[in-house]
């Protein structure tokens, strides 16, 4: 039963499925009446959602419509359409819409669309006051109604017969500005007007500007009226004269008023709070020129100008100088001058930083001079209590130039080869500007003007140049040239190719002397060499300054500590230090030394040698005592046993198949000691086996072995030369 239901459910599932399938099959958006819309005009966005059904059933569509990216409309339906209403359409309205539609887990949006809205909102202008006087400001006030900001404000202020001034202001929160207008001289009626504009993003970013603002009128009243400028003396004004100004106003009220004369920008003279400014003056010929009259109320400002000409009195004196360029003790005259112009009081002076100094109350004036008089003279010239100078007289009074001394910059009179030597010529004496002349040989190198002394820089220096150095000197005094003495100057020629070398090289006998020998092959006397030894710090071992490129030092004994690496060093007055290539000496065993050595090795030798044959001859004794005592007991077998087993013990007992055998040191030995009877005695060899055993020495051996001693007889009737052969057996006890 509970399968058959399932079955069912699933079937009723299936079904229900079936019928709810949909797709989208288009999501459209438009504007109503067009995509281009009027200020003020109403305005419709219109979504609409195409969807195809399996069935006939109710679906519910989630619709949102955007602009610029932002949410402006959201409805909920049964319908697939929706429609955002805008009543007035501004220019904020412009921009690019969209709609996105969901239903039932599906989504779907419409392409985007357009919609710009042309015209911007009338501006509305006001004026805070409608009449102001010059200097103030008028404040004005621009809205845009209905507009969205960010919006940009152009405010005009419009004046007859000149060009409107404008002022932009950008406001980013706000549909309105305030601004405000200086009221400047001269303006009486005042007209301004404003725009609103915004950026539009059609096509292109594009900036739209509403229609013009009403106009708004200001009117300006005068604070005070121009001022006059006049001169309360004759009309033709010449120097010594006193002239005379007075600058007047007529004000509406007398506070904050200052009236300020001027010429050429300098204040002569101002008054605060009054109508009347006087001033006066002695004429002179440098007041002629343009005079200037101000009145000033807080922001208000009103000038006049006036034109002024002053006749000249006398024209300035001329001041001549017999000379202006003299030997000190010589006479000066000078002479001062009016061109037409006879009666007037004079006077010359000398410039000081300090002040003029009065020198005579004359046109003329004669004097001997020195060299402190050396300046700028002038004249004044005084008529009506009007004085005029001069033009100032240069006058140069010359002391004669002492003989020029000429050195070396460093102090010293040489030069290192390659180097630029750099010379002085100085003066102990000499009125400036002096002309210093530099020499090389008789060839003029350079000229220079100065005042007490002169540098001359030679880059071309060589070896063999001979010629000597020297400079002149002269100014303008009568005496002319005076010379130096010639410098001669040392090349020093810097040491090049430093070489040591050493007798005997390479290899040197203990004890034995060495010489060393360092030399150069270029470099000015005196050098200083030195000669070192290569350590972990280098040892000096021997130094000296001589005038020469060599130098000899006799090491005269050699140890074994001195084998190492030597290298010599040398310098000279150029101050720069060339090494030589390294040499190595060994040092080794002297003759005699090898001698002595090879002594001692002889002497141990023959001494190995005698105590070898020593010990030799020692056991050839031993081997021959045995011998006999064999022979003694050949024929007792226990008794030749023990001879073996005491040879054994001794060590002459030999393992194997061998021989023992008496050397001529025993048959000398028996013939000694038996007498010439011995000498004929025949040889009787005999065979005897014998079994050894050494429990100490070695393991019980087996097998055969014979022994041949010689037997010689008593007497040539009895005794018998035997050859006993002994061979061992395995079973021998």
């Amino acid at each position: 039963m509970y399968l058959a239901l399932l079955v069912i459910f699933l079937q009723c599932s299936g079904v229900y499925t079936q019928e709810r399938v949909f797709t989208f099959n288009s999501v459209e958006i438009r504007a109503k009446p067009s995509v281009k819309v009027k200020n003020g005009a109403p305005m419709s966005i219109i979504c609409h959602a195409d969807i195809s059904k399996s069935a006939s059933f109710h679906l519910q569509h989630n619709i949102t419509i955007f602009k610029d990216g932002k949410l402006v409309y959201m409805i909920v339906s049964d319908k697939g359409i929706a429609r955002y209403e805008v009543p007035i359409a501004r220019s904020s309205d412009t921009g690019e819409y969209e709609c996105t539609v969901k239903a039932d887990g599906k989504t779907k949006s419409s392409n985007l669309l357009q919609v710009w809205v042309t015209g911007m909102t009338k501006p509305i202008l006001t004026a805070e006051k409608r009449e102001v006087l010059e200097g103030e400001v008028v404040k004005l006030h621009c809205e845009l109604p209905e507009e969205v900001p960010p919006l940009l404000f152009l405010f005009r202020k419009i004046k007859v017969n000149s060009t409107p001034k404008e002022k932009y202001v950008f406001e980013a929160h706000r549909n309105f500005s305030t601004v405000e207008f200086s009221v400047e001289e001269g303006d009486n009626i005042l007209q301004f007007d404003c725009f609103g504009k915004r950026y539009v993003k059609h096509i292109n970013i594009e900036l739209e500007s509403s229609e013009p603002s009403n106009r708004t009128l200001v009117t300006v009243k005068e604070p005070f009226i121009k001022p006059s400028l006049i001169i309360k003396s004759t009309s033709n004004i010449t120097e010594g004269d006193r002239i005379e100004f007075e600058c007047s106003t007529v004000v509406a009220r007398m506070r904050d008023i200052e009236i300020i004369l001027q010429k050429n920008k300098t204040i002569l003279n101002s008054v605060r709070d009054e109508k009347l400014l006087k001033y006066s003056a002695v004429a002179t010929l440098e007041d002629s020129g343009e005079y200037l009259c101000k009145v000033e109320q807080g922001r208000a400002s009103k000038t006049t100008k006036l034109n002024v000409v002053v006749a000249e009195l006398f024209p300035k004196p001329i001041l001549s100088a017999s000379v202006s360029k003299l030997d000190e003790n010589k006479e000066l005259t000078l002479s001062c001058s009016i061109s037409g112009f006879q009666k007037a009081n004079f006077s010359i002076l000398r410039r000081n930083s300090n002040g003029d100094i009065l020198l005579k109350n004359s046109r003329n004036l004669t004097m001997r001079v020195n060299v402190n008089d050396t300046g700028s003279y002038i004249c004044k010239a005084e008529v009506k209590r009007i004085a005029k100078e001069s033009k100032p007289v240069r006058i140069s009074v010359y002391a004669p130039v002492s003989k020029p001394t000429l050195s070396v910059v460093n102090g010293l009179p040489e030069v290192v080869l390659g180097k630029p030597l750099r010379l002085i010529c100085r003066l102990m004496m000499g009125t400036p500007p002096i002309t210093f002349t530099f020499y090389k040989g008789n060839e003029v190198k350079k000229v220079v003007i100065n005042d007490t002394y002169a540098t001359f820089l030679d880059e071309n220096i060589r070896q063999n140049d001979k010629r000597g150095y020297k400079c002149d000197a002269r100014n303008n005094h009568s005496s002319g040239v005076k010379t130096s003495n010639i410098l001669n100057i040392t090349v020093i020629v810097p040491i090049q190719n430093v070489s040591l070398g050493s007798i005997p090289y390479g290899e040197v006998e203990d004890g034995s002397e060495t010489v060393f020998l360092c030399s150069v092959e270029e470099g000015s006397w005196p050098i200083h060499f030195k000669i070192f030894k290569t350590t972990d710090h280098d040892t000096l071992l021997y130094e000296k300054t001589e005038s020469t490129d060599r130098i000899v030092w006799h090491k005269e004994t050699m140890s074994r500590q001195d084998t190492g690496t030597y290298y010599c060093m040398v310098s000279n007055r150029a101050k720069v230090n060339v090494k030589s290539h390294p040499i190595t000496i060994n040092v080794i065993l002297a003759s005699w030394q090898k001698g002595v050595i090879a002594a001692f090795v002889l002497i141990l030798i023959a001494g190995a040698i005698t105590l070898t044959a020593w010990w030799f001859l020692c056991k050839k004794k031993k081997a021959k005592g045995s011998s006999m005592e064999m022979s003694r007991s050949a024929l007792a077998t226990n008794s030749t046993n023990e001879k073996l087993a005491r040879q054994h013990n001794d060590g002459d007992y030999y393992s194997g198949s061998g021989y023992i055998e008496d050397g001529e040191n025993h048959m000398k030995s028996s013939d000694e000691n038996k007498g010439p009877d011995l000498e004929s005695a025949e040889v009787e060899y005999t065979e005897v086996e014998v079994s050894t055993l050494d429990p100490h020495r070695a393991p019980v051996q087996k097998g055969t072995e014979t022994v041949y001693s010689e037997i010689r007889k008593a007497n040539n009737d009895s005794t018998e030369n035997r050859h006993s052969r002994i061979q061992g057996h395995p079973d021998a006890t």
